[in-house]
């Protein structure tokens, strides 16, 4: 219907260069930053199985605004950690509040939820996670770093 995905793809790299592969730190093989998950079938699937996804933790890297209606949304890049002792560049696509962005700091760790199955960047804040699980995933990673 609108062309092609590269040119698509290369329209979005120019309209917005922070938001391209390279800037993001997650390579050619990472799917891309939809536009808007809310005009998009794939993007509505993704949110809900990410937010039934495996507990990690994530080191903020950094973010970008990327618009909103009212309320922030905002594309966190984050260092993700897992159980399993797997690293990768996680993306995560959020509505914020004022008050949550304005707490944003790079190398803050956050609950974050990935998909094993899947293994693409995609993330999404773990809001949900139990204090005590994150406790003991956070003592996990620690210990597998010591040893």
């Amino acid at each position: 219907m609108f062309g092609s995905k590269k040119k698509i793809d290369d329209l979005m790299a120019r309209l917005r260069p922070d938001l391209s592969r390279e800037s993001l730190g997650v390579g050619p093989a990472f799917p891309g930053v939809a536009p808007n998950p809310l005009l998009s079938g794939d993007a509505r699937k993704r949110t809900a199985e990410l937010r039934t996804g495996s507990l990690a933790l994530g080191v903020l890297v950094g973010w970008r605004e990327v618009g909103g209606d009212g309320r922030p949304r905002v594309v966190l890049m984050l260092d993700v950690e897992t159980a399993g002792g797997i690293t990768f560049r996680g993306i995560a696509d959020e509505d914020l509040t004022i008050t949550e962005l304005s707490r944003l700091a790079p190398g803050q760790t956050l609950p974050v939820r990935y998909r094993p199955a899947v293994m693409d960047h995609y993330v999404a804040l773990a809001r949900d996670a139990d204090p005590a699980h994150v406790q003991q995933l956070s003592d996990a990673i620690a210990s597998r770093k010591r040893t």
